[in-house]
């Protein structure tokens, strides 16, 4: 089996893709002894793979963590803007975790990290069909706009799924979607005249929050894992 030598690199939890691509330009990685400067480059099973002369492995194991993202911090590696990121709070043991999708500078709530780049991306599919339940305070909502948003909404251009919306008190709203587009509760209650005050994720799939508590991370057991593994 080949695979592209970024993905190879990501997959092992060591960088991001485009990690892999910079450590690859910047002649750091070697595949068989040989120097590898450009990123259009495959390995196939055995090659071993080397970052400064370290070698690197693909995780066979999964592993799957769920953290408490507080507010006012980027889901990134590096903010071009200098702003604070989910790994500026993680201790230094995760810095090579991914992330499974991503929460807005002020979303807060779940926030799921795994060592394994393949899993991640799974887990992302819109066609994997993962619910994703928030907690979305807003000043006001009518009935009629909810009814809108549940039905799916075309917003410039951009088409999204049906909500599931449960109302809560007159503030408060529970949101579950599968889709995961970019901002796509914020965009969709401001088209039917309710933009949100805050965002709290409070499950991704089979994975609540519960109670755990900002900037903590919880790892996830293997049978969690396996029945996820089991509906792709």
């Amino acid at each position: 089996m080949t695979t592209r030598l970024a993905k190879f690199i990501a997959d092992t939890g060591y960088a991001s893709r485009r990690g892999a691509e910079e450590l690859i330009q910047s002649g750091v990685v070697s595949v068989n002894g040989k120097i590898i400067d450009t990123p259009v480059f495959f390995v196939e099973d055995g090659d071993k793979v080397c970052v400064d002369g370290h070698e690197i492995k693909k995780n066979e194991d999964i592993k799957l963590y769920a953290f408490h993202k507080p507010i006012n911090t980027m889901t990134t590696a590096r903010d071009p803007l200098g702003r604070k990121t989910i790994y500026d709070v993680l201790d230094k043991k995760y810095k090579n975790l991914k992330y499974i999708g991503r929460l807005d500078f002020k979303t807060t709530g779940l926030l799921l990290l795994t060592n394994n780049g393949d899993f991640a991306r799974k887990m992302s599919l819109p066609q994997n069909h993962i619910e994703r339940t928030y907690i979305a305070t807003v000043n006001k909502y009518t009935k009629h706009g909810l009814d809108i948003a549940r039905g799916g909404v075309c917003v410039d251009s951009v088409n999204y799924r049906p909500m599931k919306i449960e109302e809560i008190d007159e503030h408060n709203l529970k949101i579950t979607v599968i889709e995961g587009k970019k901002n796509e509760i914020r965009i969709v209650l401001k088209h039917i005249g309710s933009p949100v005050k805050a965002l709290h994720r409070i499950s991704y799939g089979p994975i609540k929050l519960g109670n755990l508590k900002p900037e903590k991370i919880l790892e996830i057991d293997k049978k969690t894992i396996d029945l996820i593994l089991k509906n792709f």
